[in-house]
This record gives C-alpha cells, sequence and structure tokens, in this order.
C-alpha cells in the first residue's frame, strides 16, 4: 500500500473508532489525548499527516484498542504471518508493537510532547597542539519524547545526548550509538553507565568506586579495553557530565 494511501485508511480507522467510543467531535478526542489543538486529530483523520508509534498508543488508549487496529483496521493489512493453529503453550510473547515512523527534519516544529535535546562534543582547543575539551554543541539537537524523559524521571532541562565512538562498548553499543544523559545525577553508583570528560576526552562508560576515593573505569568490551584504575590524587582529571539513562542502536543491513 502506497503512503498516501496509508494514511487515508488510518484516518478512516481513526474516525470510525471515534465514532463507535461515542466521541462525537475530533476537537473532544484531542482533548481527551492531551493535545492543545484539534488540528492535529483533523489531519489524522483527512489522510494528510502521519500517525507516529507515540500518537497511535495515546489514541489507542483513549478508544480502547490496540495500535495496530489503529495502524491497520481489523483486516490484518500490514501483511503479517498469522499461524492459523495459534501459538503453542510454551510461546509466549517477549515484545510489543509499536508501530509507525513519522519523518521530520530540522524545519520540522517541535510537538507539544517533545523537547529538543542538545549534543556534547569534543572541541580542539585554539593552541592546536591536539587538546580537547568538553563542550555543548550548539546547533545539533534530538527530539525526544517528554513521556519517555517522565518514565526515567528525568527532568528535560537536565537531558544531553552523547555520541558513542570505537568499539569499547560492544556489545551493548556500537559505534554512533546516541545515549542520553541525565547531566543532574553524576554521584556513582557501582556498575552503572555515565558520559564522563576525561581530561578532554568525551567518553560513556561504567564506573565504579574504589577504596580510597579512586575510579575504576570500565568497558563492556573487557577483553579488548582492560579496566582502567584512577588514583585517588587523578581523579580530578574525571568529571561526570551524567548518568546515561537511554540509547539508542541504529543495526545496518549488510546483506
Amino acid at each position: 500500500m502506497e503512503s498516501e494511501d496509508l494514511k487515508k485508511k488510518v484516518g478512516q480507522n481513526i474516525k470510525r473508532l471515534r465514532i463507535a467510543a461515542g466521541i462525537k467531535s475530533q476537537a473532544e478526542l484531542a482533548t481527551l489525548c492531551g493535545w492543545k489543538s484539534q488540528s492535529r486529530v483533523g489531519n489524522y483523520e483527512a489522510g494528510t499527516r502521519a500517525v507516529s508509534a507515540i500518537d497511535a498508543g495515546v489514541l489507542a488508549k483513549v478508544l480502547n484498542v490496540t495500535p495496530a487496529e489503529i495502524l491497520y483496521g481489523e483486516s490484518n493489512k500490514a501483511g503479517y504471518f498469522v499461524r492459523e493453529s495459534g501459538p503453542s503453550k510454551n510461546t509466549e510473547s517477549n515484545a510489543q508493537w509499536h508501530a509507525g515512523f513519522e519523518l521530520w527534519d530540522g524545519d520540522t516544529p517541535l510537538r507539544d510532547d517533545e523537547v529538543a535535546l542538545p549534543f556534547f562534543r569534543e572541541v580542539e582547543l585554539a593552541a592546536g597542539n591536539g587538546s580537547t575539551f568538553v563542550q555543548e554543541n550548539g546547533g545539533c539537537k534530538l527530539r525526544f519524547a517528554k513521556s519517555t524523559l517522565k518514565k526515567s524521571n528525568v527532568d528535560p532541562q537536565h537531558a544531553a545526548c552523547v555520541t558513542v565512538s570505537g568499539n569499547s562498548m560492544l556489545p551493548v553499543l556500537r559505534h554512533g550509538t546516541t545515549v542520553g544523559v541525565d547531566t543532574s545525577k553524576k554521584s556513582i553508583i557501582d556498575g552503572e553507565m555515565y558520559a564522563i570528560d576525561h581530561d578532554g576526552m568525551l567518553r560513556v562508560k561504567m564506573l565504579y568506586r574504589t577504596p580510597g576515593g579512586g575510579i575504576r573505569i570500565k568497558s563492556y568490551n573487557n577483553d579488548e579495553f582492560p579496566d582502567e584504575f584512577i588514583q585517588p590524587d587523578k581523579v580530578s582529571e574525571i568529571k561526570i557530565i551524567g548518568w546515561v539513562f537511554w540509547w539508542s542502536v541504529l543495526n545496518v543491513w549488510n546483506n
């Protein structure tokens, strides 16, 4: 099904389910969803705007249906294989379906349920001797759902992002992985992951306290990257940017 046809089909589903739920107007549905404007519902029902996974979940909760019913109706047009005999008694679900992607770019305005998180980066000193320091990247930002921050008890004003480089944190964090950091949480809890400024190097590592006031820096890929022990007199070289509360890994199909 083409993209435009799919959006129209989803719009028809939303309208049908809204009416079936006894919600007479688009404005009433928008209010129940916690959205400020009726126009979002209007655009969805008209098929002029793609429904994001987040909004599909919100609509499903208000309309007392599943997100799949909103996105695909009752005819299973998503094209998924269905076992007629049903799953065996020993089979259980280990995932939850969150369907739908909404395309956006730097010019797309933020929605009511989104915030823009800044990135940290390494910057070379003007002296040009190879020394670096860590600072917030003024231009690059990541759109992030307020609901996700709320689940992690992270205040949006203290949230930022860091991009991981190298393979020291494999298999959990690949090269290029983006992690979310809560800059208000800087106290070391043994085994938790943190973004740190290590004497000008921006790093994402697990941290442990050691007797006497030192720090142990640990990588997941411990075979290639052994633990580093920072002695108490060198701890001042470690500045904790914040606790890592979220990460997103992009898997690239190479076959």
